[in-house]
């Protein structure tokens, strides 16, 4: 741009001095002529600096998810591809879910056990009661015959051998009911374990019912969103497990952040809701719309790591780090194809000295026509 501003600057010089000869040349002019447009050009490129500022750097960022299953086993399906869309909930791959589907049968067996012998106890439970009822019955009269007996020996109209008798069917009667009471209590004691209204057995294998149908579901595993499986190795037969340090595939999420990087003196007049343009080099000739979303007013040189040694700043100092700013992209470039690790140059139109954000724009669609042309020589 500043070869454009020079060369219609020298043109009209041309016409001035040279063509119609309107203004003589001679050294007072000649240094006028040089002097303006070291001035202007100088006083412009420190204007725009400010109040339009430029980078070389900006970047796509995408989010990376490292896909884990969360149960081991033997890979039997990969449908997908690599590096081709995937929607979101498409499957990845999945898991041989014959083991998974064992275990889930063996609790369902236990469970349908288990709550058969609560019922069975519940049943239990009344007998020991009816019984009870009737064993109290006897007893009520059993100790009615011995103190009848007992008034008749003492009379001596009765036989002790009678007396005895009926005492023994007391007694005998008293350990049954005592035997009855002793059950029943048991019986009640395992039926009132319970968590949420279930007996306590149920209740656990319910539980493991409900982690083995939970391990079965991901043996499938979908994907967290749209995007793209990079660099996939995996294959059919292979042995997966929930191992965090060895993902099954790398996957890239369609989402994305664009992130202009500046000095820390550029920002000083940047405010989010800023009106900013940016380039790419994979769209050469394609100016992109956006919006300042916000900076971010931290990186790496602001933290100091937790050590018990003292912050070490290096042999000499340390160069002063830049901050990202973050742009939010128009809503008519949402279907545009953003490559993450894209790289460009953008600029930031602030608020002040709107006049000459045309020349940043300018400059910026003249480089974007530029990035069309490959300069090596092979």
């Amino acid at each position: 741009m500043e070869a454009i501003l020079l060369g219609i600057y020298a043109f009209f010089v041309w016409l001035i001095f040279f063509k119609f000869k309107w203004l003589p040349w001679n050294t007072v002019t000649m240094v006028i002529v040089i002097t303006i447009p070291v001035v202007a050009l100088t006083a412009l490129v420190l204007l725009l600096n400010i109040f339009a500022p430029s980078t070389t750097e900006v970047r796509v960022f995408k989010y990376v998810v490292n896909i884990v299953p969360q149960v081991r086993g033997r890979v039997i399906e990969v449908p997908i591809e690599p590096n081709r869309l995937i929607k979101r909930g498409d499957v990845l791959f999945k898991i041989d879910p014959t083991p998974y589907q064992l275990q889930v049968k063996a609790l369902e067996a236990q469970l349908a056990n288990a709550e058969g012998g609560t019922r069975k106890m519940r049943e239990e439970l009344k007998a020991a009661t009816s019984k009870s009822g009737v064993v109290r019955a006897q007893l009520d009269l059993a100790r009615k015959r011995v103190e009848q007996n007992r008034q008749l020996v003492a009379s001596g109209a009765g036989d002790r051998f009678a007396l005895e008798q009926a005492q023994a069917n007391l007694a005998e009667l008293q350990a049954q009911l005592a035997s009855s009471i002793a059950g029943e209590a048991q019986v009640r004691a395992t039926l009132s374990a319970t968590v949420d209204d279930d007996q306590a057995e149920i209740a656990q294998i319910k539980a493991q019912l409900e982690n083995s149908r939970w391990e079965l579901s991901q043996t499938t595993i979908v994907a967290p969103s749209d995007g793209y499986a990079i660099n996939l190795q995996l294959r059919v037969g292979s042995m997966t497990a929930a191992f965090p340090v060895t993902p099954a595939m790398t996957f890239v999420e369609n989402e994305y952040q664009v992130i202009a990087l500046y000095q820390q003196n550029e920002l000083h007049q940047v405010a989010p809701g800023d009106e900013a343009e940016f380039t790419l080099k994979t769209r050469p000739g394609t100016v992109f719309k956006a919006k300042v979303e916000s900076i971010v007013w931290a990186q790496g040189q602001g933290q100091v790591a937790n050590s018990t040694q003292l912050p070490s700043t290096g042999m000499g100092p340390i160069p002063p780090g830049r901050f990202g700013v973050r742009l939010d992209v128009d809503p008519r470039h949402q279907d545009e194809f953003f490559a993450a690790g894209a790289v460009g140059d953008g600029a930031i139109y602030t608020q002040h000295l709107a006049l000459i954000h045309i020349i940043r724009k300018i400059i910026l669609r003249v480089g974007s026509k530029l990035d069309v042309l490959i300069l090596k020589l092979h």
